[in-house]
């Protein structure tokens, strides 16, 4: 089972070894881990950025995430122009809006945060 800064100790109380409750937060982040979800998980999360931060959700066609790369096709070459002046400021973006969201895995080893974006 994996560690977590957060995780409740044994404490005595009344003599008696008790363990503390454990938040849902908690709960939910050892389910995805332990059942293998947090790769899947993390890459929705990736495309519900992109579609939060870009502005753009209505215009992407295709997203794809591989190895830190979020290859995104839009269906306008002007957008995409656009876009691309904003490339590095878009993954800053896309990276704070991960490290704000609560169900983003950063530990997660498949799927990460967006290191490149490549607009098609």
């Amino acid at each position: 089972m994996p560690e977590y800064r957060n995780m409740p100790e044994y404490r005595k109380i009344k003599g008696v070894p008790r363990k503390e409750a454990i938040g849902m937060d908690i709960l939910m982040k050892l389910f995805i881990r332990q059942n293998g979800l947090s790769a899947r998980l993390n890459t929705q999360r990736v495309f519900d950025a992109w579609d939060a931060v870009s502005g753009a959700s209505r215009y992407t066609l295709n997203r794809f995430y591989r190895d830190g790369k979020l290859f995104v096709t839009v269906s306008s070459s002007m957008l995409r122009s656009h876009l691309e002046l904003q490339r590095r400021q878009l993954v800053e973006a896309l990276n704070e809006h991960l490290r704000n969201d609560s169900m983003f895995d950063p530990e997660c080893k498949l799927v990460g945060f967006v290191k490149e974006l490549i607009i098609k």
